[in-house]
């Protein structure tokens, strides 16, 4: 399929990052991180779709598994990738949660697996979030706006019209906020 409105190394990105399951379905695993301050508020990126440009909505940090790569070594390079921040995979808490989602990107039907971790940020690592990034040009295209979000705001935002995934997020987050009880949560989303 044609791409239109990329870079080449914005389309290789896409293509090479998906592969087809079975079912023909692109697919792709993935590991992301759920990051809390000290006070407990939670670091959310929008971004939007290119194939959409209506559809934009608020997500963790995190993104693809390169091959052979751990899901925990893949979250931490996510993390530097979209934060600046530079963390050793031992300082993750998890897996909390294992995703299952299937979903309309880059005009067409997508199913990603996703290991969710928890970390929390000192008050100088939270100050440092955006001063060195190393976004792909993939990311540079798709990623608008970093926020820090009070969990109690996020259904307030969701009622307004803003969109966050996971689904149910708040909940997720305000019971791993008060730390991890040792299960993965597995929760498939369409």
């Amino acid at each position: 399929m044609a791409i239109p409105n990329l870079s080449n190394e914005q389309r290789d990105q896409l293509v090479n990052e998906w592969h087809p399951d079975a079912d023909g379905i692109l697919s792709r695993n993935a590991a992301r991180i759920v990051l809390f301050n000290h006070a407990g508020a939670t670091f959310l990126i929008k971004g939007h779709d290119f194939g959409d440009t209506d559809h934009a909505w608020w997500f963790t940090v995190g993104g693809g598994l390169e091959p052979d790569e751990s899901p925990q070594a893949g979250a931490c390079r996510e993390l530097c990738e979209e934060t600046g921040l530079q963390f050793e995979p031992d300082r993750l808490v998890g897996p909390v949660m294992r995703r299952h989602a299937i979903f309309r990107f880059a005009w067409e039907t997508r199913r990603q697996h996703e290991l969710f971790f928890i970390a929390t940020v000192t008050q100088s690592e939270m100050e440092r979030i955006g001063n060195s990034t190393h976004l792909t040009a993939l990311e540079e295209e798709l990623l608008d706006e970093y926020r820090w979000w009070e969990i109690e705001a996020i259904p307030e935002a969701e009622s307004r019209g803003e969109t966050v995934y996971p689904q149910n997020f708040a909940s997720y987050a305000e019971a791993w906020r008060q730390g991890w009880d040792g299960t993965c949560t597995e929760v498939w989303e369409q």
